[in-house]
């Protein structure tokens, strides 16, 4: 299991940050499933949806910003869980844009590719690995959401989620598998110890478009993040 124990320089748990959150919380005084369940919350609903600049930020990095997608959000998680002695790798994946829709301005998402580089953590637990994705959207962004599709019934597609049901997803970590964007994912790229070692190898964008999108267009997106938390 050391590999995936190991800190790395995104999962970077032993910055002084984070050693600060974790003196605070006491994650390493409580059972490894409640730690568990304690960090997973933490992640999902202290550290809000939105757009990073890119996939190859420290975790250290992304809890000073507040907010992050399934990419960055999901390094936090894994460097959380491994400062608790929880191991865990991710699985990579491409995954539809399909649910950007309504999250993403039309016309950005019109410049956006077909499929993007989609991530969830897994974590050793009981003898068994289990799979963590519901974290990428917190719960206030998701009340919103459900509150502004009270009336929808069946699978739903759109606002960064991709559920069999938006009022009540499989998002909370009650000791299984957790998703929010499951029924978007195309196909598997498979398992890897850190993000270290999978983000180098796949990227949504490249050139000019990566460069727009660092410096304009994802401030556009988390604008209309920002909107769409307001009540309807």
């Amino acid at each position: 299991m050391k590999e995936y124990l190991s800190p790395t320089p995104l999962l970077n748990f032993t910055h002084p940050a984070i050693q600060k959150l974790l003196k605070t919380q006491q994650w390493q005084h409580l059972s490894t499933f409640d730690a568990l369940k304690s960090i997973y919350d933490f992640v999902k609903d202290k550290v809000k949806f939105g757009y990073s600049s890119n996939d190859t930020l420290s975790a250290s990095h992304v809890l000073k910003m507040g907010y992050g997608q399934c990419n960055t959000k999901g390094t936090l998680l894994m460097a959380l869980l491994r400062a608790v002695n929880i191991p865990c790798r991710l699985q990579g994946f491409t995954i539809s844009n399909n649910l950007k829709k309504g999250v993403i301005p039309n016309w950005i998402l019109w410049l956006a590719p077909k499929a993007i580089i989609h991530s969830w953590v897994e974590v050793y637990i009981n003898e068994q690995w289990l799979e963590l994705e519901g974290y990428i959207i917190d719960r206030y962004y998701l009340s919103a959401v459900q509150t502004r599709f009270k009336n929808h019934t069946g699978p739903f597609v759109g606002y960064g989620i991709a559920t069999p049901c938006i009022q009540s997803p499989d998002n909370e970590f009650n000791g299984g598998n957790t998703y929010i964007q499951r029924d978007s994912i195309i196909k598997s790229l498979g398992y890897f110890n850190d993000p270290d070692s999978f983000h180098p190898l796949f990227s949504n964008l490249t050139g000019i478009k990566k460069c727009l999108y660092k410096y304009l267009l994802r401030h556009i997106i988390n604008l209309n993040i920002k909107r769409l938390r307001r009540p309807v």
